[in-house]
């Protein structure tokens, strides 16, 4: 038997009802993509990239998965769009659900439309400290350090503080 992938996933929701957007995106992920295996704090921080009024709520998760890395992009633009995201254009908005895919296995994948390891990664605080959570020993594949390094020489200012709602496998 193949043995499971595992990949490291960002969900992020800046519209209300926030944390309901991260549950359900966190449940569709199990219905849809593989086997939720960990998920760190919820945590809030301010839009990366532009304004908004509404701080974003952030997880990530690992999950295991027999899907592709492609294949999985896949259901994650199907679930994105399922529970209301519509993509205008190439700049940042406000949304209901983001997910990204931060590391597929420990691979380096360069097509046209996904890029892993999540090429702005290392810039953003708000993907790194529940990442750091869940995965601090993580070495990122092609910067060869771990989250909590990577965290440790962050330039991004911005604010990330927990949040009191907790996210669980038994949710799914």
């Amino acid at each position: 038997m193949k043995k499971p992938n595992k990949a490291y996933l960002l969900l992020g929701s800046n519209i209300e009802p926030r944390f309901d957007y991260l549950k359900e995106g966190l449940a569709l992920i199990g219905e849809k993509i593989g086997r939720v295996m960990q998920v760190s704090s919820v945590y809030e921080s301010e839009p990366w990239g532009f304004q908004s009024e509404t701080p974003f709520l952030n997880t990530v998760v690992l999950v295991e998965s027999g899907l592709t890395a492609e294949d999985m992009l896949s259901q994650i633009l199907d679930i994105e769009k399922s529970m209301g995201r519509i993509r205008k254009g190439t700049g940042y908005a406000s949304r209901e659900i983001d997910i990204d895919i931060l590391y597929f296995n420990e691979d380096v994948i360069s097509d046209p439309h996904l890029q892993v390891p999540h090429p702005r990664l290392q810039e953003r605080r708000f993907a790194l400290v529940p990442l750091a959570d869940i995965a601090p020993e993580f070495i990122h594949p092609l910067l060869k350090k771990t989250s909590e390094e990577l965290l440790k020489q962050l330039n991004d200012p911005s604010e990330v503080i927990i949040y009191e709602g907790v996210l669980t496998k038994n949710e799914i």
